[in-house]
């Protein structure tokens, strides 16, 4: 029996499957702990370690000691599987961090570390996994459990759809897929792995466009089709990405692609 649960479509030659179901893969878990108080982090860092290791799973673990750090990875903050944010940081702190990370993605899996235990609407709003608070006799137990809610919630079902890419066929996350550009009759697309990736096919954007206009994406031109969702804005003649790449947009589509870009973002 599949592990996947498919609906299959053709593209002019090309099978392009949409999956939802249970991912199984031996991959690199990547972590991130963001915390202004280096003794805390070297301990969760140590908790973190020995569990991932008694698991025997592959692990990278990044430190970093303010929001604003973490904040400006940009669209880039995807390659972490589990952010750790310290809730009580100066300047900029774990709220504000974990809404820019749900500005870009809703697979990041996000844990609040804290001191104190009123932060539940904040939690439920940005849909955090669990609150690990600091000084607690039971810390490394609720490190440990809440390690073994997310590696069993990362069996969820996600939006995937496989192409066959010039170099080879591939599932991609279409959270990940930032845009698609059409240079005559080959696709390219922008994929956030651990950097920005292209991969490119031959087909034409109007079969995508078709497909993905769903999944909020939106042909901002003729040669474009866009993630809303990697939309930083929209301003006369152009779309901003959240990696900073600016694409064009004609007048004639202006209008259409903000009313678009709004609705997509929930705004009315």
């Amino acid at each position: 029996m599949s592990k996947y649960n498919t609906v299959e479509y053709k593209i002019s030659g090309t099978n392009c499957y949409q999956i939802a179901g249970k991912e199984e893969t031996t991959q690199m878990f990547k972590l991130a702990i963001c915390d202004d108080e280096s003794l805390f982090t070297e301990e969760l860092r140590e908790l973190l370690s020995g569990y991932m290791m008694e698991k025997g799973l592959d692990f990278e673990i990044d430190t970093y000691s303010s929001g604003e750090a973490l904040i400006e990875l940009g669209i880039e903050v995807v390659r972490y599987n589990i952010v750790f944010l310290d809730i009580n940081m100066d300047e900029v702190d774990g709220i504000k961090t974990a809404e820019m990370i749900r500005k870009v993605s809703r697979e990041v899996f996000i844990v609040f570390v804290t001191a104190y235990v009123d932060y539940s609407l904040e939690g439920y709003r940005l849909d955090v996994v669990r609150y690990l608070l600091k000084g607690n006799a039971n810390f490394q137990s609720n490190v440990n459990e809440c390690m073994d809610a997310i590696i069993d919630k990362m069996n969820y079902s996600v939006a995937k759809m496989k192409f066959d890419f010039k170099e080879g066929g591939k599932e991609i996350s279409l959270e990940r897929l930032l845009y698609i550009e059409s240079k005559l009759h080959l696709l390219e697309f922008h994929v956030m792995e651990n950097t920005e990736k292209v991969y490119t096919m031959y087909e034409t954007l109007n079969v995508l466009d078709d497909m993905l206009s769903e999944n909020g994406f939106i042909r901002t031109h003729q040669s474009y089709l866009v993630n809303a969702k990697h939309i930083k804005n929209v301003v006369r003649c152009k779309v901003i990405l959240s990696n900073g790449v600016e694409l064009s947009v004609p007048k004639v589509r202006y209008t259409e692609v903000r009313k678009k870009f709004i609705a997509c973002r929930g705004e009315v």
